[in-house]
């Protein structure tokens, strides 16, 4: 600026320019710094910030799919616990149902183990019925359900768990008071065994399959975030490093500004 234009503080305009330029970047920084976010509005970055509520959306929907993973598995451990609850049974009763068939014991003897396995059967039937999740009954046949276990509607996992109770293992007709039924009721109670087995080991198939989506699931919510983090969080570090080099030039404009309004002071000196 030539000093005998005092019309037009061209140096002073460019000075306060500069020096609001400073301001409403501090203003940013210290805006990141307060969320810890680096996108604050969609004006700061349109394209990140959509992209960032996207995969939070994949995100949540991730999480929520996780639980389901884990309200999955605790409904299977419970079915597994009653149907290895019901096989420690049988296998009582099958040692029960050996001894009977045996020609020492007397009609009396036999009676006395028919009413203990008998009492077995009940247990065996009780179990099925208290044997619930969420009022539902899972043990009893009717337990057919199909458990969300992606944030994709097609990603799901149809788990169906069979009846265990007595007539369903072929049990409710058994009578171990005479010789010839204590022998048949071994066949049916080691036939019922093996069948039990068989559903304690879909439950297994069961639970290694959400094992491994609770993996899968788990890595891809690290992934996502790790993504979202990147696009939307501050650098903490960086704005800090930021805010320290506004805070010098803000003194500097400040300065400057200072320097500029003071110069067309000089020209009155000329008419003194």
């Amino acid at each position: 600026m030539a000093l005998g234009m005092i019309g037009a503080n061209i140096d002073a305009q460019w000075a306060y320019q500069s020096f609001s330029k400073i301001n409403k970047n501090m203003s940013t920084v210290q805006l990141r710094m307060a969320t810890g976010k680096k996108i604050n509005s969609p004006e700061d970055d349109p394209a990140g910030y959509q992209l960032a509520r996207s995969l939070e959306k994949r995100g949540r929907g991730l999480n929520a799919a996780l639980s389901n993973v884990t309200n999955a598995k605790s409904v299977l451990n419970i079915a597994e616990s009653a149907y290895q609850g019901i096989m420690d049974l049988l296998q009582v009763a099958k040692e029960k149902a050996t001894q009977a068939a045996d020609a020492t014991l007397n009609t009396s003897q036999r009676t006395a183990i028919n009413d203990q396995v008998s009492k077995m059967m009940e247990e065996v039937d009780s179990i099925v019925s208290f044997t619930t999740f969420n009022e539902e009954e899972l043990i009893d046949g009717s337990f057919t359900k199909s458990f969300q276990v992606g944030e994709v509607g097609s990603n799901t996992l149809s788990v169906s768990l069979s009846n265990a109770d007595s007539a369903a293992l072929s049990l409710s007709t058994i009578n171990l008071s005479s010789q010839g039924g204590a022998s048949s009721a071994i066949t049916s109670i080691g036939n019922a065994i093996d069948k039990l087995s068989s559903f304690i080991q879909d439950i297994g198939e069961y639970k290694t399959r959400l094992n491994s989506k609770e993996t899968t699931l788990a890595s891809s919510i690290t992934n996502t975030e790790a993504v979202r983090s990147n696009i939307e969080d501050a650098d903490l570090v960086k704005e800090q490093m930021e805010m320290m080099k506004l805070s010098i030039l803000q003194q500097t404009a400040a300065t400057a500004f200072t320097q500029a309004n003071a110069a067309p002071q000089m020209v009155l000196q000329l008419f003194r």
